[in-house]
């Protein structure tokens, strides 16, 4: 925070500022208006779906995980942005990252809660969920996966909400012009608060316990999720770093989700005094750090087979160099990874804007490495391809598949609107413990 500019201004003045984001001003509205009118756009193709099954999509009995499963690893990786923020540097006490902790936590509850409605979109019989909940054994990674996703977005849910009581409280007494009934359901939510210290000390407490818990829940997440790769034999899922290598990727587009996020309601919502060009600095340098983690495993993925070419795992790995992915491939390393690592090496590069626009081309490029980790794998099978249609032999997705998955951003794009326009951004409280 830009505290000598802080200073100069009173409390109320301050309230202002970080409540200010709570009104629904016009541009809002219209803002809301087409994402509700591009989501139901895009919920027509499901619809689509739903009549006419999987048909419509480019799956087949070969690559039948597309860009649908693509986009739920790539969900559930964003959302791990929330854990890095809020535990790893929280606990930690790293100061700065008091005032954007919240949006990382607006992400994460927005990505994680979408994900579970990712994995519906690729159920050609949705209802069939139930049997997961009904039949589903201990053993099956796919019930595990289910488990850490809910229990993920509740914890991630109370880390929203607990820092927000003290907030809530000071918005139903002192925000004027909003509706009596949100003014109503804000005291509802304060729970009784009064400022006291007592409270103060019980709500640091939980914090610091839901902070301690969701460590291991939001690794496992992401580790469980790898394990329904890699504990099948087709070559380029096999492999024992899919756990560490999904973790450090998720962190990688986590923390280029929240450098894009921060970028717009800071300008949106005229946050400058409260995040800064530090703040965008040290983001930068936390990418770069997970960046250069992710860009070992890389490595890794490409070596191990490498020395290994007579193998089905080498074949897969030449496939995606020099074969059909390989433009794919190449352009995701070099203008997803590598230009955006080296440049974020330049100081000046990690000023608001530049580090936004490279944010960007990691985010973008983070997800089409999904993409290239669940579809190549399915079309190089152990035996070869054969006695099936032509279209077997690749997979392109459809118009309706590329709607669906569109429409699964949009809806993040919604969660994350309506959040900004019911709560405070930056932590009220915490703003003002800072400057005592």
């Amino acid at each position: 925070m830009n505290k000598e500019a802080i200073n100069t201004l009173s409390l109320s003045e301050i309230e202002n500022d970080l409540t200010q984001n709570i009104q629904w001003t016009v541009r809002s509205r219209i803002w809301m208006g087409t994402l509700l009118f591009a989501f139901a756009i895009c919920l027509y193709f499901y619809v689509q779906q739903l009549i006419y099954g999987l048909g419509v999509t480019g799956l087949h009995d070969y690559a039948s995980w597309g860009i649908y499963i693509s986009n739920f690893v790539f969900f559930v990786a964003t959302s791990l942005v929330g854990m890095l923020i809020s535990s790893v540097f929280g606990l930690a006490n790293v100061k700065w990252i008091k005032p954007i902790a919240r949006i990382a936590e607006i992400i994460a509850v927005s990505f994680a809660m979408v994900a579970g409605l990712v994995i519906i979109t690729d159920m050609g019989r949705p209802d069939r969920l139930l049997s997961i909940f009904v039949y589903g054994r201990v053993q099956s990674p796919i019930v595990w996966d289910i488990a850490v996703v809910t229990t993920y977005v509740f914890i991630s849910l109370l880390l929203l909400y607990v820092p927000l009581i003290p907030d809530f409280a000071m918005i139903s007494e002192k925000k004027k012009g909003l509706p009596k009934l949100q003014i109503k359901i804000y005291k509802a939510l304060s729970l009784g608060w009064a400022d006291k210290p007592e409270q103060f000390k019980v709500i640091k407490r939980l914090i610091q316990t839901l902070l301690v818990i969701i460590i291991p829940v939001a690794l496992a997440i992401h580790t469980v999720t790898s394990w329904l790769f890699a504990l099948t034999l087709r070559p380029g899922w096999d492999s024992s770093i899919f756990g560490p290598y999904f973790v450090s990727g998720a962190f990688v587009a986590g923390a280029a989700a929240l450098i894009m996020a921060l970028y717009f309601y800071r300008r949106h919502y005229h946050l400058e005094n409260y995040i800064t060009e530090e703040h965008f600095n040290s983001m930068g340098k936390i990418l770069v750090l997970v960046s250069l983690i992710y860009l070992y495993f890389n490595l890794n993925e490409i070596l191990v087979p490498g020395f290994k070419p007579g193998t089905a795992a080498g074949a897969h790995i030449n496939e995606l160099l020099s074969g059909t992915e390989s433009t794919l491939y190449w352009a995701v390393q070099i203008f997803g990874l590598a230009i955006p690592l080296i440049l974020l090496l330049i100081p000046r590069m990690r000023k608001p804007f530049p580090v936004t626009v490279l944010s960007l081309m990691v985010f973008v490029g983070a997800w089409f490495k999904r993409y290239l980790i669940v579809v190549p794998s399915q079309l190089e099978p152990y035996l070869p391809i054969q006695n099936v249609p032509e279209s077997f032999h690749h997979y392109s997705p459809t118009t309706a598949e590329v709607a669906i998955t569109a429409g699964s951003f949009i809806l993040v794009l919604i969660i994350m609107t309506v959040l900004s326009k019911v709560i405070p951004l930056i932590p009220i409280w915490e703003v003002k413990e800072e400057l005592k």
